[in-house]
């Protein structure tokens, strides 16, 4: 366990040394944030209405429920694309064929790859938080951290899982996954990223119940919110925890398949 742990730090202080090099993208992002809240802030000002309103959660209003959604999508993009995105960068520096040929086990080169990655989101949307709270009302005094804290955990936990078979899918053809872009399409649809499923069709709203990121929205709305307890996400969790539980070690194994596939054909590191 700490070896993994030492591993995992490692890989961790590399990608923020090639980070600490591009200073001027981090104040980049920062203005970004702002002005994408600002967006959504004047955005919600034009389609708020009664009639909208009552279709969201109490107290609620739409800015706070679309920017919800907005940086929902930022963790989900980051689970689905980090694990790509550390895997082509290796194979562009040279360096996967050595990496994967170390002794290092094959989950510690996983999560140690995406450590950054997912820190660097939560700072971003730290930033996006704290813009909406200081200059647009957003509701952040009615949080409740923990389960805040304990959906962020889940959600990685059921998503990650699907980029790692992003990440199989690109070692053995060389190119993207186009089923990770089909799969966030549908999800900003039928996932209420910027609208409430009850507002879809009746047959939308049966691919909503069926979408865990309907379940990770709503928890994670719940606890920005309204101040869900625990208890009161529970069911919420346990179907993303489930989701995870099944598809996170299949991944593994799928994305180890995969890894040994290239290695008999020598195609490991070819582009």
């Amino acid at each position: 366990m700490m070896r993994a742990l030492r591993d995992s730090l490692l890989f961790f202080m590399r990608d923020l040394r090639i980070a600490s090099t591009y200073r001027t993208p981090f104040v980049l992002e920062l203005i970004e944030a702002l002005f994408a809240s600002a967006s959504f802030y004047f955005v919600a000002r034009f389609v708020d209405s009664p009639a909208l309103r009552a279709s969201l959660p109490q107290g609620s209003t739409y800015f706070a429920y679309s920017l919800v959604g907005f940086i929902f999508f930022d963790y989900l993009n980051a689970s689905l694309d980090s694990f790509d995105r550390s895997l082509e960068e290796a194979r562009d520096s040279g360096t996967l064929e050595p990496l994967l040929v170390t002794q290092v086990s094959l989950p510690v080169i996983l999560i140690g790859s995406a450590v950054y990655p997912f820190l660097v989101t939560t700072v971003r949307i730290a930033v996006y938080l704290v813009w909406g709270a200081l200059l647009f009302h957003f509701p952040l005094q009615a949080a409740n951290w923990l389960s805040v804290l304990l959906v962020l955990v889940a959600t990685l936990l059921a998503f990650c899982g699907l980029g790692i078979f992003s990440a199989a899918y690109l070692l053995l053809f060389k190119r993207g996954n186009p089923g990770k872009w089909l799969f966030l399409s549908i999800a900003s649809l039928a996932g209420g990223m910027l609208f409430p499923v009850t507002i879809l069709p009746d047959w939308l709203q049966v691919i909503a119940r069926l979408n865990p990121v309907t379940y990770a929205l709503d928890a994670m709305r719940a606890a920005l919110l309204d101040g869900a307890t625990v208890p009161q996400i529970a069911p919420k969790l346990l179907v993303l925890l489930v989701f995870g539980v099944v598809l996170l070690p299949t991944s593994v194994l799928g994305f180890s398949w995969a890894l040994q596939r290239t290695k008999i054909t020598g195609t490991l590191s070819h582009r």
